[in-house]
């Protein structure tokens, strides 16, 4: 079995070496390799993947389409003939692909055409799958027929991802290593992702049979690992990684296990699954840690049920509104009720709230909810700020008049405001400087609209987010005026609602620099990132210094969608960062 050390000599002094022992990585492509061979010594396997990765994102295009065309079809001539490689054999068979249906057979011929018609070069998929299990020929079919839609330049950077990750578990196999930490998340991720309380997607909010089945199975995973675990009177899971010295503080973590409805398996429950399995790692190896480390399943962070957010993190700081629990479901079920049913004590809710003299800080791990790490070919990142955000409901009456009859300058056109809206925000937020600025109409109605009418009304919201107050701010006042402005021209009424107003919650430097550090000695080039989606962490911000590690969300990005993805070998980076974190974690002064 080649080993690590014996690359890093031969990358020293025997390039054709290194390039021949890599020879199969990368499909017909000895240019990656020896290009990488000047990178090294590399301290770890991470490393030498994301040496090689770069070698490719760093390449010309002309060699990027010949790495993507020196691959096979899936299913294809070269398959039937027998000329594929050694590796190519092994993955396709692994998926199954050599024991195609005629139906089966059909379908991926077709789309091999198809999808060569439209981009030029053949699909590339790893079809060993997140977890290196092999996907079945359904889940291949499906995935072509998804990324067949997709535009040209997204799909030739798709594809150049799926090369890496098909390089990635290569050299797994031939170093001999397993993401062992990785693969029990994405196992255990998959377990609790099948518990829901709607058919064919994963739904589980607050207090539902499936939101508490997942909790239990959480208690268990976490007692198993070590750790004393109890589900408090709102529903959080709470595990205890005792120190040796009774007098210590502690060190928390932890992310939400609920979902949005037919959301994904990953989203929260990374950072709840991660810690629990690195607790898990340290328990079997008999080593503690200076400090108590604690780890929160946090019961409610998503709104669906009850529509209000944060409950169970807003508990842990001591500010859990008893007043929610009159709030009631759609079916007029009162949160207090549920919490009763499940067997909790809505009084004891209060006494939940941790002592911030106690913590020593937070960190939390989450699956990113977008494309940065992904199109920067990077596993992980660290969190600078969560971002604050400013939403608002802005209704518009114009008159609603005959489509055919009232001349184009005597029209008040509701929708036209509402338009030339949009256009502005998105020219207002896109321009600035600062990439955390991003500005969404996502709700756009025209009440009672019809094909022969002239809109008299239109209701649209507004959501504007930044990583600083102080530049969302003022975006807001530019697009608040500019509305005004627009209102006033086109002689249609307006009115402004505000309905969220949620300051930015940066991150501590103190515990970035940690995470930095311990994301280099992963292998790893830190790189920072602004979150524009809400967590748990900026919740747990009021009472104490927080930080954030971002894993890498793959299929675009995609998130809050059953198509939210990440790999064991990124779960696996983001578990031994977090585990160095903590096995050298330095208390602020």
């Amino acid at each position: 079995m080649t080993t690590l050390e014996q690359l890093n000599g031969s990358a020293a002094r025997d390039v054709p070496a290194f390039v021949n022992t890599l020879h199969g990585i990368y499909e017909h492509s000895p240019w990656i390799p020896e290009r990488a061979a000047k990178l090294g010594p590399f301290a770890n396997i991470t490393a030498l993947k994301q040496a090689l990765q770069g070698v490719v994102t760093g390449a010309e295009r002309a060699e990027q389409l010949g790495l993507i065309r020196a691959h096979p079809e899936l299913a294809g001539k070269a398959a039937i003939a027998g000329e594929l490689t050694a590796e190519s054999t092994g993955e396709q068979a692994k998926a199954g692909l050599n024991l195609c249906t005629p139906e089966e057979f059909a379908t991926l011929q077709k789309l091999n055409g198809d999808y060569n018609a439209k981009f030029g070069f053949p699909f590339i998929l790893a079809v060993k799958g997140a977890t290196g299990k092999g996907l079945t020929r359904q889940q291949i079919i499906t995935t072509f027929t998804r990324r067949l839609r997709n535009q040209p330049e997204d799909e030739l950077r798709e594809a150049l991802r799926q090369i890496g990750r098909i390089a990635e578990m290569r050299i797994n196999d031939l170093l001999g290593y397993t993401p062992a930490i990785g693969a029990t998340i994405m196992e255990w991720a998959e377990e609790i992702g099948s518990w829901s309380e709607d058919e064919g997607a994963l739904t589980c909010t607050f207090m539902t049979d499936a939101h508490r089945r997942t909790a239990d199975q959480i208690a268990h995973w976490m007692r198993e690992a070590g750790m004393h675990a109890h589900i408090d009177a709102v529903g959080n899971v709470v595990g205890r990684y005792l120190s040796t010295d009774p007098q210590a503080k502690t060190l928390m973590t932890g992310s939400h296990y609920d979902t949005v409805r037919n959301g994904g398996k990953y989203d929260g429950r990374e950072g709840i699954l991660l810690p629990i399995a690195i607790v898990k790692h340290l328990h079997e190896k008999g080593e503690t840690l200076p400090f108590h480390f604690e780890i929160i399943g946090f019961s409610e962070e998503e709104g669906v049920r009850f529509k209000s957010t944060f409950l169970g993190s807003n508990a842990i700081i001591g500010q859990f509104d008893l007043n929610l629990l009159n709030l009631t479901d759609r079916d007029g079920v009162s949160m207090r009720d549920v919490l009763t049913q499940a067997g909790h004590d809505v009084t004891a809710i209060p006494k939940i709230a941790r002592d911030p003299s106690d913590l020593l800080g937070y960190v939390e791990v989450h699956i990113e909810q977008g494309p940065v790490l992904l199109n920067r070919d990077l596993p992980v990142g660290i969190v600078t700020s969560i971002a604050g955000s400013s939403r608002y409901l802005v209704n518009l009456k114009g008159v609603a008049s005959h489509a055919g009859t009232t001349p184009m300058s005597m029209r008040k056109d509701a929708a036209a405001a509402a338009a030339e809206i949009i256009l502005y925000v998105e020219q207002r937020c896109g321009q600035d400087q600062h990439a955390s600025l991003v500005g969404t109409v996502g709700q756009l109605q025209v009440p009672n609209g019809s094909t022969n009418v002239i809109p008299g009304a239109c209701v649209l919201s507004l959501d504007i987010r930044a990583a600083a107050d102080d530049i969302r701010d003022a975006a807001v006042e530019d697009v608040l005026k500019k509305i005004e402005e627009i209102s006033q021209r086109r002689s249609v009424d307006v009115t402004i609602e505000k309905t969220v107003s949620a300051p930015a919650a940066p991150c501590a430097h103190w515990l970035m620099n940690q995470l930095a550090a311990a994301t280099e000695r992963a292998g790893v080039k830190p790189f920072e990132l602004a979150s524009g989606a809400g967590h748990d962490a900026m919740t747990i911000a009021k009472m104490t210094d927080v930080a954030m590690l971002f894993t890498r969300c793959g299929n675009g990005g995609i998130s809050h969608n059953p198509l939210e993805t990440m790999t064991a070998d990124d779960a696996e980076v983001s578990a031994q960062i977090l585990l160095d974190f903590l096995r050298n974690f330095k208390a602020k002064v």
